[in-house]
């Protein structure tokens, strides 16, 4: 490879790497607003996704010793990470729309009580494990490495830009694809849609519009909480870092607008976006500021955010009933 492809190919490596924590953090924000549920807490369920994943991958080889199984330490940090994402989301859920609390601030709520919930699980656990905690390398690589062979892998530039991932890339933009289908080809998607859009026709249909919220709601604060353990175990090195995460849950909100709420137009996008967050790092420019890199992703979401607002197409835009409560008895 020449200078400029071997450049290209690790920028791209790189911002899908650094854009699958926001992939995941914004697949579930689409689906919470999809049902109409505006949860501005993706900071807070991601800082706890993070915390819990990395413990349980810590506590179970701290169990398992030197037989500690790499798929199960997986499989733990995303059932621990989902669980601690949905237990936020279930909050949210109960006062929102049982108790039709105010979804902005309910959110924000929920963003600062997740992120001091993550940060202090995961000093607590620094504290006990006497400095820091970290897993073994051999669990590190299972995390971090490539599913594929070597073959594949060294393939050139096909390798690195198609096989050269860890598993969690690969699982999101396997989420990103079902999730579109599931919206778009099935009942129960439509009916999600039609919940979010109006709440009010969906329930004279005889759509249960309490059961598609809270399900909605739930299973996308597990989806969005995984993006925090996918940074922790991945981009931090399956090392606890509680600034590392200060700024991805709010990108991934702004990553939902930026991608029209259409899941398979989150996974170009957070690629975008992690270009944009790492770019400073990449190409650097004496008199640009790295303050002025790092606030692209936002600039770029302002700039869509206009261009939307001014086109006024109604497939680009949120649904109908997002962040409002619904009231039976107004029907």
């Amino acid at each position: 490879m020449t200078i400029n492809q071997s450049f290209l190919v690790l920028l791209i490596s790189a911002a899908v790497l650094n854009g699958t924590p926001l992939l995941f953090g914004t697949l579930g924000e689409v689906l919470s607003e999809k049902g109409g549920n505006l949860n501005l807490g993706v900071e807070g369920m991601m800082y706890m996704g993070g915390a819990l994943g990395l413990g349980a991958a810590f506590y179970y080889e701290q169990a398992a010793g030197t037989g500690a199984n790499g798929i199960v330490a997986v499989v733990l940090a995303l059932l621990f990470a989902f669980l601690a994402g949905a237990f936020g989301a279930l909050i949210y859920a109960f006062l929102t729309i049982s108790l039709r609390a105010n979804q902005n601030v309910t959110g924000l709520a929920l963003a600062i009580f997740g992120t001091g919930a993550g940060q202090f699980i995961g000093e607590y656990m620094r504290v006990s494990a006497g400095g820091y905690v970290a897993i073994s390398n051999s669990l590190k690589d299972v995390f971090s490495g490539s599913p594929f062979p070597a073959a594949l892998r060294q393939l050139p530039v096909v390798g690195p830009l198609i096989f050269g991932y860890n598993i969690f890339v690969y699982v999101g933009v396997v989420i990103a694809v079902g999730m579109t289908w599931f919206l778009s080809h099935s009942r129960t998607g439509l009916h999600l849609r039609s919940v979010g859009e109006s709440p009010a026709t969906a329930d004279a249909a005889g759509i249960n519009i309490t059961r598609y919220k809270y399900l909605a709601t739930i299973i996308g604060g597990g989806i969005s909480a995984i993006g925090g353990m996918v940074y922790i175990m991945t981009i931090a090195g399956c090392v606890w870092n509680h600034e590392g995460l200060s700024g991805e849950g709010w990108l991934a909100v702004a990553l939902v607008i930026f991608c029209l709420w259409r899941p398979v137009g989150a996974i170009w996008g957070s690629v975008l976006f992690g270009a944009l967050m790492i770019l400073y790092m990449r190409l650097q420019i004496p008199f640009l500021p790295s303050q002025l890199y790092k606030i692209l992703p936002y600039v770029v979401t302002v700039i869509v955010l206009v261009a939307v607002s001014m086109r006024k197409k109604r497939e680009n835009q949120p649904p109908a009933s997002l962040g409002n409560a619904y009231f039976r008895e107004d029907r």
